[in-house]
């Protein structure tokens, strides 16, 4: 994907936030060549977003305790398996230590343990849990640039576009379903909720 020209979004509570965050999705429209999305269409994209967060394949590893979790079912993670201080796992038990940069081959088995670069969960101080929130407040703390690690609208999108840990989910390895709804459709549908000036429900 093309760099899009970073943009500055300001919070719609700040004076004159709201024309700033229409006026950047207008500026952000003619960039991407994305046709412009009222705020109904931004709020329907949202909840094709909501859908991908909250699949078991990205919600698993965006949790609000200590402990990542397993499986469609959500289970918790075994092996006493933890955050750690900085989300790459606790002291002597690294998310490394079974976690590769790529997944294993399929001839080693179902449920073998997956593989991206940079396998990791977010930090404590910046969970970004998507577990049990409504669409509304996925949406707000998502654009939270305090708890996001301080990506703009237009940071978020490259994340969800080409980062390899974001792509693992499409391609999580034998035994594990990948996320049901298209990478390409899930960044059409985050890119119309940009240009609709990135609404939240209530």
């Amino acid at each position: 994907m093309k760099r899009i020209r970073s943009l500055e979004f300001r919070r719609a509570a700040a004076p004159g936030g709201a024309l700033a965050l229409f006026a950047g999705a207008a500026l952000f429209s003619a960039a991407s060549g994305v046709a412009p999305a009222s705020k109904e269409e931004g709020l329907a994209a949202f909840e094709t977003v909501r859908a991908v967060l909250q699949h078991p394949r990205c919600q698993n590893c965006h949790i609000p305790g200590a402990a990542p979790l397993q499986f469609d079912a959500g289970l918790v993670h075994g092996q006493n398996v933890l955050r750690g201080t900085d989300g790459n796992g606790a002291p002597g038990l690294a998310c490394a230590t079974c976690h590769g940069t790529a997944n294993l081959p399929a001839s080693y088995g179902a449920h073998m343990p997956p593989g991206a670069p940079n396998w990791h969960l977010p930090p404590p101080e910046k969970k970004m849990v998507f577990i049990g929130l409504s669409s509304g407040e996925l949406c707000r703390g998502l654009k939270d640039e305090r708890a996001n690690g301080g990506k703009n609208l237009d940071a978020l999108l490259k994340h969800v576009d080409s980062d390899k840990l974001v792509l693992w989910g499409w391609s999580p390895g034998a035994g594990r379903d990948p996320v049901s709804i298209s990478h390409d459709a899930f960044v059409a549908k985050f890119k119309q909720w940009v240009v609709a000036g990135a609404p939240c429900a209530p």
